[in-house]
């Protein structure tokens, strides 16, 4: 039985790219002086979250449709030809726009094969993280995370009862804090890499199980909501009185802090009434729109924030955000229409066996996309 589209969750993703989008143009724009400014320039900092959001919201997409497949025929293959149709075509696309396309009409020439087969290959996040000798498109770091738990998650599924997989995802999620704080000793960033982001990840994996096994009901949303606010506010006083100073144990701990403020808030999402004001916001035409495009958003925004405002800045931050955004608006939407979506087609010949499932049936979301 194929699983319930969630109209929610588009939003959702769409908030997270407007997100990172918000940090993106001012760490490119980059503004000061005036107090309110100052100000702004320090609450953009909040959208680089939105990669965590990306990361909650696609382990609970991502368990959930394995988990619904896991007894059918063609449990792998379905999983992997869906996943390559979606996500290879345009991250391998813009590989070759930016490393032999993009430099023919700029004046800093071509990088060398050295520093660009990470990408090639996705380990481009542990080039980052261990100070190889890398130049890229920095933001795919993320793109690399994911693939990396495409790779783990099926198998984790697959072969572990139920009981067992939640034993394991609570293990992996320490192995994360582990693995984070001997980098941190070593003065290693544990921003990008694979094994400091599974906690975000197997987050979503432990709210997919949730609704698999209990489903999700009013109780839940006021457990959901009052866990939100626990959550939130010792975040906020965080990055009040720390933000930028990066000391050990905050850079330790924030990690999976973010990550259940979100996996809090998709609870409240997934469990609220039809009237919530959460389940307006993100059944919004334009927030859905947003989230049905944000791959290319993604994938493209950054480029576009560079080009605009290294040729045609005014100046004018209001002005210069608003172009921005419909610039990469356009392009992410020109992208989508002519070529994601007529790739994506195919992979209606690999769902599987409509009829194998677990108890809760639902339908399968990737990262940037409508389904899986």
């Amino acid at each position: 039985m194929k699983p319930r589209y969630i109209n929610e969750l588009d939003g959702v993703r769409g908030c997270a790219a407007l997100m990172v989008m918000f940090f993106h143009f001012f760490q490119v724009k980059g503004f000061h002086g005036a107090q309110w400014k100052d100000l702004i320039q320090k609450l953009s900092i909040f959208g680089q979250t939105g990669v965590t959001l990306f990361f909650v919201l696609s382990g609970f997409l991502v368990t959930r449709i394995l988990l619904s497949s896991k007894n059918g025929q063609g449990y792998f293959k379905n999983f992997y030809i869906r996943r390559v149709l979606r996500i290879f075509p345009l991250y391998y696309l813009f590989l070759l726009l930016y490393y032999w396309v993009f430099p023919l009409f700029s004046d800093k020439g071509f990088i060398p094969w050295p520093q660009q087969w990470y990408f090639w290959v996705y380990l481009q996040n542990f080039a980052y993280t261990f100070n190889w000798n890398i130049s890229g498109p920095y933001h795919f770091w993320s793109l690399a995370v994911e693939e990396h738990f495409y790779l783990l998650l099926p198998l984790l599924i697959y072969f572990l009862p139920l009981k067992r997989l939640v034993t394991s995802v609570y293990i992996l999620i320490a192995v994360s804090f582990i693995v984070r704080v001997i980098l941190l000793k070593q003065g290693y960033s544990v921003f990008c890499f694979t094994f400091t982001n599974l906690d975000a990840l197997l987050a979503g994996t432990l709210l997919a199980i949730k609704e698999n096994k209990y489903g999700l009901s009013s109780f839940s949303f006021k457990k959901f909501g009052l866990q939100l606010l626990l959550l939130i506010v010792p975040t906020i006083v965080i990055w009040m009185f720390t933000g930028g100073k990066s000391l050990f144990f905050i850079q330790a701990f924030k990690y999976p802090l973010i990550s259940y403020v979100y996996y809090s808030l998709l609870g409240i999402v997934l469990s609220a009434g039809k009237s919530n004001f959460l389940k307006s916001l993100f059944t919004n035409k334009f927030i859905r729109y947003t989230g049905k495009i944000s791959y290319g958003l993604y994938v493209y925004h950054p480029l576009m924030f560079v080009y605009y405002t290294g040729h045609w800045d005014t100046n004018n931050f209001v002005l210069d955000l608003l172009i921005c955004f419909a610039f990469a608006f356009s392009v992410a939407s020109v992208s989508y229409f002519f070529f994601e979506s007529r790739i994506s087609t195919l992979k209606k010949h690999f769902e599987g066996n409509k009829n194998a499932g677990t108890k809760k049936s639902d339908p399968g979301f990737g990262l940037f996309n409508n389904a899986t």
